[in-house]
């Protein structure tokens, strides 16, 4: 047989074999594809944990990865490396990762509120105005924490170089407040509560107090996740749009679905109640989010403003 022939017949087998495995696992929109969900340990994301405790994302058909960041900025960082598809994150990092050339987009809220500023119980100090001086810890400099920290400061006179502001992971904050390492904490809920519920803190501001309804965290995708997963993105919209309903509407129940390792059930039961839980987006929410971007341009934290299109992409 002629070798050209033979070539051919051989290029004809190889695309019938690669079509069929690509049907058969379904194509770019396959529910046998693993999607990479990066998260925090936080009820900012109870939403996430419930939704993969109840096996909702398995009823769907979609089989997940949940990788779990201290902060904000590492967990954009991979996003931005094609580490991540999918992420529970909060506006501050998503913005400021956008404004970087990032290629995510904000596919739906998750909850506003739910950060506060904590200080030993033994200390004297007693509001923001007391922090000068003082040595505060927050999850890093691209956290929402942090851009609440400085909007404080500002408001009670005062400004970052006024005090010492470390970076430190969450999880470690408390021990260090107990420890007498620093003076405060500027965290996430259940951090928040833990320290007053245990005795160890009083919290001086909530983030409610610094900046009252202000968006927190959302879920980002990248825009290729989008475009190549459609369905599948659908679906995990559906998923956190379920799981906040019921977080909303049995939140005693749902606290007891949060893994036990990382939440004690008796603090979530309080620590729950200081965030606002959401879902999807709207006119409303497309408008405090601008308007919060505006603030973190006039706080220098962005230096210029973006437009709806290039953060939000209703799916």
């Amino acid at each position: 047989m002629d070798k050209k022939i033979i070539a051919i017949i051989a290029l004809i087998v190889i695309i019938i074999v690669g079509a069929g495995a690509y049907f058969s696992l379904g194509g770019s929109n396959s529910s046998s594809n693993v999607v990479s969900i990066g998260y925090m340990p936080s009820d900012h994301h109870a939403a996430l944990l419930i939704a993969n405790a109840t096996n909702q994302f398995e009823d769907k058909g979609i089989k997940v990865n949940l990788v779990q960041f201290n902060n904000g900025g590492d967990l954009m960082a991979a996003m931005a490396s094609g580490d991540l598809d999918v992420g529970y994150v909060g506006i501050t990092p998503a913005l400021s990762s956008i404004a970087k050339g990032v290629p995510v987009k904000v596919i739906s809220s998750v909850q506003n509120e739910g950060s506060g500023i904590v200080v030993s119980n033994e200390s004297k100090i007693s509001d923001i105005a007391g922090l000068k001086g003082k040595q505060v810890a927050t999850p890093g400099a691209s956290s929402i924490q942090y851009m609440l920290l400085l909007y404080a400061l500002e408001k009670n006179g005062l400004k970052k170089e006024d005090l010492s502001i470390s970076d430190m992971k969450v999880a470690s904050m408390v021990d260090a407040l107990k420890t007498k390492k620093i003076d405060g904490i500027v965290s996430y809920e259940p951090y928040v509560t833990q320290p007053v519920e245990t005795g160890i803190g009083k919290e001086i501001a909530s983030s409610e107090d610094i900046l009252p309804g202000h968006p927190c965290c959302v879920i980002v995708a990248r825009e290729d996740f989008i475009k190549n997963n459609e369905n599948q993105t659908k679906a995990i919209l559906d998923i956190h749009e379920n799981a906040t309903k019921y977080i909303k509407e049995n939140p005693e129940e749902a606290v007891k679905l949060l893994p036990s390792d990382l939440f004690k059930e008796n603090i979530e039961k309080n620590a729950i109640k200081n965030i606002k839980f959401t879902s999807g987006i709207d006119d409303s929410y497309v408008n405090k989010v601008l308007d919060f971007m505006n603030i973190e341009i006039d706080m220098g934290l962005l230096k210029k403003p973006l437009t709806q299109a290039q953060i939000f992409q209703k799916v």
